[in-house]
């Protein structure tokens, strides 16, 4: 029989890897065994299932940086000055299949998705019998476990599928990752779903998770799925869907969920945003890490200090003199050791969103995965692009987060026309959402062409001039392949690679 363990790790967490080194395809880590049949056969060890699910959710390898960095870093918003050699490959593009950090996405996102597979299987087998705190306690668990499961498959369907629409084109058909709707036993042969196929999983499992927190409510804690978050990342997945009109529903539902309908504009207030791990009161889902649980020389925070990467020279050319959001941005004394041919020692960044927790420590400083901000570009795109198109609900929607830039001070300041608002609309994504992990999919789904591979700063210089990457495929780890579970490889990756 095969068994599901439990581990102490702060709180208690259930633990599954994938095969990538195993044995098989959602293998079983060994801890404390606990028989599968037995392991998760109450409330309360269904909440401590669920804490584990977080905990990998939350580490390094996926939410915690790889998963939600490397967006950001594949792109034109982020400088590597050469000096230390941390996940370089992507923002170079000369991956291979073997690239580290496309192994753990894929490893980790397995985890998280199998872990919820399970939560949900074991709270289905108890809620029809469960009565008062244990039944709410039952749906709630159901509802965050649907969300998580829903937030990995969207990431790992970006990562490893084709874009599923590129300005209007559809390739919903193309291949995309392997759909988890029950555990799956170790040694079963599966197959990768259409991409179509992954996002009405990704649909469905929203779908539950909200329905399941407008019964009983949510925990209304920064660090666990909620409604306004679920209908954030149902938001965030309409939009790459080209369902305008839902995804500015589904904002808009995010932010009146959430009683958001500003932001700060204040220099002062805003680094207060990113004081602590729980300080951002425009974030709807944050990763609970701290001066006590974070990822130390693998967090967000080393990497975008000590590791060399910060801003582009074109980022920050897109940046107005008096944006607040450069309140946290500066450069410190210490200096990169020179390494051709990137020029000479160069300053290092000093964290950006992960540079001021109050402890001083970038490693403490946590990542605040959907938050208020995107929601409002969400309504500003999506009412440019719906077939119902209003430019002066996109402006308003879009005014919210461009008077971040004193010098905005009405929609009278932003573009009067269509094509003109549109770019308006992708240069106040790179500039608010720099550092949250979204700028290679926008350029994806896009399809404009851009620059890559920053070098040479402080000038604008690139190692890769106008690519397109509507066609660009990311390649499933070797090791997977090799595994032999039926995983295949997406074919002809390597041509889709910009050069």
């Amino acid at each position: 029989m095969k068994n599901i363990f439990v581990k102490a790790l702060g709180v208690a967490a259930v633990a599954m890897t994938m095969t990538s080194c195993g044995d098989s395809f959602l293998d079983t880590d060994i801890y404390d065994a606990v028989d599968m049949e037995g392991a998760l056969d109450n409330a309360n060890r269904v909440e401590l299932a669920l804490n584990g699910t977080y905990y990998r959710f939350s580490q390094y390898y996926f939410a915690g940086n790889f998963a939600t960095m490397t967006p950001d870093l594949a792109s034109d918003i982020t400088y590597w000055n050469g000096s230390n050699s941390h996940q370089n490959a992507m923002y170079q593009f000369n991956y291979l299949d073997t690239e580290y950090s496309m192994l753990y996405i894929w490893s980790y996102g397995y985890k998280v998705v199998d872990n919820a597979a399970r939560i949900i299987q074991a709270c289905d087998q108890q809620i029809p019998s469960a009565t008062g705190d244990d039944k709410e306690t039952l749906i709630r668990a159901k509802s965050e476990a649907h969300a998580l499961r829903a937030y990995a498959m969207s990431v790992m369907t970006n990562v490893f599928g084709h874009q599923v629409k590129v300005n209007g084109q559809d390739y919903s058909s193309s291949t995309g990752v392997v759909v988890v709707n029950e555990p799956v036993v170790a040694g079963t042969q599966v197959s990768r779903s259409s991409v179509g196929d992954c996002y009405a999983q990704i649909l469905s499992d929203l779908n539950a998770a909200i329905a399941g927190f407008n019964e009983v409510g949510d925990r209304r804690s920064l660090f666990a799925f909620g409604k306004a978050s679920s209908l954030g990342l149902m938001a965030r997945v309409k939009l790459m869907l080209e369902e305008f009109d839902e995804a500015y529903t589904a904002a808009s539902e995010a932010l009146a969920a959430k009683g958001i309908t500003s932001l700060t504009y204040d220099p002062d207030a805003y680094k207060a945003l990113y004081a602590g791990n729980n300080t951002n009161t425009e974030s709807f889902l944050a990763l609970a890490l701290d001066e006590k649980t974070n990822w130390s020389a693998n967090s967000c925070g080393t990497l975008f200090t000590t590791y060399c990467y910060g801003p582009s020279p074109y980022l920050v050319s897109l940046m107005g003199e008096n944006d607040i959001r450069t309140s946290i941005w500066y450069w410190t004394d210490q200096q990169h050791k020179k390494n051709v041919p990137y020029g000479d020692a160069v300053p290092w960044f000093g964290g950006g969103k992960f540079g001021v927790p109050a402890s001083g420590n970038c490693a403490e400083a946590t990542n605040y995965l959907i938050n208020a901000p995107e929601m409002f570009l969400i309504e500003a795109e999506a009412k440019l692009r719906s077939p119902n198109k209003d430019l002066d609900a996109a402006r308003q929607a879009l005014l919210v987060v461009a008077k971040r830039n004193l010098d905005i001070t009405s929609t009278a300041d932003l573009p009067s026309d269509e094509a003109g608002l549109m770019s308006f609309i992708r240069d106040e994504r790179a500039r608010e959402l720099f550092q949250e992990g979204h700028r290679l999919w926008d350029l994806r789904r896009w399809n404009i062409t851009t620059n890559l591979n920053a070098i040479g700063a402080p000038d604008i210089d690139w190692g890769i001039s106008n690519a397109q990457l509507g066609d660009l495929l990311l390649p499933i780890p070797v090791d997977e392949i090799n595994a032999g579970f039926g995983v295949t490889q997406n074919e002809g990756w390597q041509n889709t690679r910009p050069q």
